[in-house]
């Protein structure tokens, strides 16, 4: 593997194997720190409604010298668009926030359950998909329970679930959920945010062994389990080493040491995701 593999989707389309995150990155210093990582080799961004910075990740794009064709940008709708209706004009608005005649991959970024419109939200984004704005569509945060639910009630199951996923919660059950099902999973906090994953014993050991850091041996961890990562730095320096994960391979029992960190209640966020500036 390395940085021009491409992961395929069940849509016919595909993904590279590592993506930039854009959270919390916005202006024009969310422009500047956008086209380093387009620079450094990026070609899939990350970036969504709630994060508020649509705009700055469109002017990149526009900015960069690399063809628009070669890069893949993702949005995200929000809780408070769901409906057909709602859909439908938070895809045109985002469309129009990035300057951008398409989406690469549109994403529902939250089901949430409590106002019960994600059914119809998902119905529009195949809609979508059919009229030619979106490419490919997909969902985040979403647990095998709302995702069997789709496919029962459409038939169409989703090319990505991005979730929270890193050494203290590997998330085994739905990655091998998402492997049956030919869903890709994308991780965001792949690092696991202001938590101590980097300084794990597993991690550092195997950060010795093959002298690199303790970042990339996550990053290739996440590669090698079946996730995409969608690191996020404003650095240009740790753009780069986020990147640069494909020219060493972890062994078995490095890997299975490392998901074995996995905690009970690993997650990074409580409460409820709904209120979270994530989602």
């Amino acid at each position: 593997m390395n940085s021009d593999t491409r992961i395929p989707l069940n849509d016919g389309n595909s993904l590279p194997a590592i993506g930039f995150g854009t959270y919390p990155l916005r202006g024009r210093e969310g422009t500047d720190a956008v086209l380093s990582a387009i620079d450094t080799g990026y070609r899939l961004l990350d970036t969504a409604v709630n994060y508020g910075n649509e705009d700055a990740v469109g002017r990149a794009v526009s900015e960069t010298s690399v063809p628009r064709e070669e890069i893949q940008i993702t949005t995200k709708l929000p809780g408070r668009h769901h409906g057909y209706e709602e859909t439908i004009a938070s895809c045109h608005a985002s469309l129009d926030a990035l300057g951008l005649d398409y989406l690469d991959l549109y994403l529902i970024h939250w089901p949430n359950p409590s106002v019960g419109k994600w059914i119809d939200t998902w119905k529009a984004m195949i809609e979508l998909r059919a009229d030619g704005p979106v490419r490919s569509i997909g969902v985040s945060n979403f647990t095998i329970e709302f995702l069997e639910r789709l496919e029962a009630e459409t038939g169409v199951l989703p090319a990505v679930n991005q979730i929270e996923l890193h050494p203290f919660f590997p998330q085994t059950e739905l990655l091998e959920y998402h492997r049956e099902k030919g869903i890709v999973t994308e991780a965001w906090s792949p690092l696991g945010k202001n938590a101590p994953v980097l300084t794990a014993e597993p991690i550092t050991r195997a950060a010795e062994a093959h002298g690199v850091t303790p970042g990339q041996v996550v990053l290739r961890w996440h590669t090698q389990i079946g996730s995409l990562p969608i690191p996020k730095s404003a650095s240009p320096e740790r753009q780069r080493e986020n990147f640069e994960i494909f020219d060493f391979e972890l062994d078995g029992d490095e890997v299975v040491a490392i998901t074995a960190l996995g905690k009970p209640d690993g997650r990074l966020f409580g409460g409820d995701p709904n209120t979270h500036e994530e989602m």
